[in-house]
């Protein structure tokens, strides 16, 4: 059953603005593809029955497979949770959340592949350091991580959702369980400390930014979030 809206339909709606609410020529024609999928617009083809005495005729139009297309990509969506869930193993696991600071969304808009790319690495940085450090845990874990740039009511929110083991590998070649016996992995204040120093830091030496807004970011404290998923792994991968 065809939902009563969906994303194509908002757009067509709204396409006389696009060009005027995006950043850039990209997501400009990222937006008009998938107003265009599956529409006369992008033309189609016929399929003809060759059954004796049917000879039906049915018209499809072609699809934009633009990788961001919830029409075109659903498919790639479901084997790519999966696969993740595939990897999960019989231990518990964390719930982790890197979000940048509001200040910087400006700097997203127009340098997303640097940002983001930095919060990747610095996300595992803090992960990898944390777990490693004899303190918190002293020894090798992993992560799964996926990016999310929108919030709940779709306002520009840059976050990293992380699920993370709740222990590691020791250089005994043992697994090694958190010290937090299920209730913590690592302390969020400590983490998000780390996390706005090195990210902080890894923009210092990518980009030149006005002073201003690196005094800004030192101001307030970053958001780290880190509990143990209420329905375990499979359904925040889901």
């Amino acid at each position: 059953m065809r939902p009563l809206y969906e994303v194509a339909d908002i757009l067509q709606r709204n396409i006389s603005q696009i060009n005027v609410l995006t950043a850039n020529s990209w997501q400009s024609r990222t937006l008009y593809a998938l107003s265009a999928c599956r529409t006369h617009l992008l033309g189609g083809h016929i399929d003809k029955c060759t059954k004796p005495g049917c000879n039906y005729l049915h018209l499809s139009y072609n699809s934009c497979r633009n990788r961001h297309c919830p029409k075109c990509q659903g498919h790639k969506r479901e084997e790519w949770i999966q696969a993740r869930e595939s990897e999960l193993i019989k231990v518990p696991y964390y719930h982790v959340v890197f979000t940048l600071p509001a200040e910087l969304n400006k700097v997203c808009l127009y340098e997303s592949g640097t940002l983001y790319k930095l919060l990747f690495k610095t996300a595992w940085s803090v992960i990898k350091g944390f777990a490693e450090n004899p303190k918190f845990l002293g020894a090798q874990t992993g992560m799964i991580a996926i990016l999310h740039t929108w919030g709940q009511n779709l306002s520009l929110h840059p976050h990293l959702h992380c699920i993370v083991p709740g222990g590691g590998v020791s250089p005994a070649m043992k697994w090694k369980h958190a010290h937090g016996k299920g209730k913590y992995l690592f302390p969020v204040k400590a983490m998000s400390t780390v996390f706005r120093a090195r990210f902080t830091e890894g923009l210092r030496k990518q980009m030149k930014l006005d002073n201003e807004l690196y005094k800004k970011l030192f101001e307030q404290n970053w958001v780290v979030y880190c509990k143990r998923p209420f329905f375990g792994p499979p359904q925040v991968v889901e």
